[in-house]
């Protein structure tokens, strides 16, 4: 299927690896130009050579910067000549016990994964809307729809932007602009990695014990990979996808043992 989406501009934030490469990569398999950005400028660098050597065709470029600072957030808007698509995604803030968290670790977290996505949004959209065009898509996580007990700091933040979402989606529709939030679950990322460290270190058992015990117990037998998490995105950036807009897409392999 053809996306019709090439020549299209995406900024696709945290790109470096994981699931925001995965968007990156799928993106940019469709022709689209992109601007990746990440904190780290070593792998953020290692991630745009990849793209440009598997991708001549398409512009890559590469922003370093915390995209949860205006800093951050100024320089990855400016290297981007239009930004028709756009993929918010931040890392994930620790796993812990709400009793340990002061004013200062919420702040972190919401300014992360809730207040930036925003500022984004907020500095995009018009021009979309100007243009008849625009899709954005929230990377967020399946906490959202059940949360998990450790990650209270990312049930929060990631709920706020969640529900900021639900109102602002139903008011750019009309003009071909849909915001959408895509939630993963267990996926073979670094961040799973790092959680079930803990897990591991907590339990006394071997990561790769904790590991292989989960997939076991995952209805899938398997965790995801960024590749297919970057298809579902791609398509919901598609022109096909115009009358799909404040939706949260589960990708979690049947991990969610709900109906509804």
């Amino acid at each position: 299927m053809d996306l019709g989406i090439q020549g299209k501009w995406a900024l696709v934030c945290a790109a470096s690896k994981g699931l925001g490469k995965g968007c990156a990569q799928a993106l940019a398999a469709e022709g689209v130009n992109v601007v990746i950005t990440a904190r780290g400028a070593e792998a953020l660098e290692a991630t745009a050579a990849e793209l440009r050597a598997a991708y001549p065709s398409v512009q890559v470029v590469a922003v370093a910067g915390d995209i949860a600072t205006p800093q951050g957030r100024a320089a990855a808007l400016a290297a981007c000549p239009q930004v028709d698509i756009l993929v918010n995604n931040a890392g994930g803030p620790p796993p812990g016990d709400f009793r340990d968290w002061d004013r200062e670790t919420w702040i972190k977290a919401l300014d992360a994964n809730m207040l930036a996505p925003i500022e984004l949004i907020k500095a995009t959209v018009d021009p979309m809307l100007a243009r008849g065009f625009g899709r954005i898509v929230n990377i967020t996580s399946a906490a959202v729809k059940a949360p998990i007990d450790i990650l209270g700091l990312s049930n929060g933040a990631r709920s706020g932007l969640t529900g900021f979402v639900a109102g602002l989606a139903r008011k750019t529709v009309a003009k071909n602009v849909t915001i959408n939030n895509l939630l993963p679950g267990p996926f073979d990322t670094d961040r799973l990695r790092a959680t079930m460290q803990g897990a591991a270190t907590a339990s006394g058992q071997s990561l790769d014990a904790v590991f292989e015990a989960r997939r076991k117990a995952h209805p899938a037998q398997r965790f995801g990979s960024a590749a297919e998490f970057g298809a579902a995105c791609a398509f919901l950036c598609s022109a096909q996808a115009g009358y799909i807009t404040g939706q949260n897409w589960l990708l979690d392999g049947g991990g969610y043992p709900g109906t509804f």
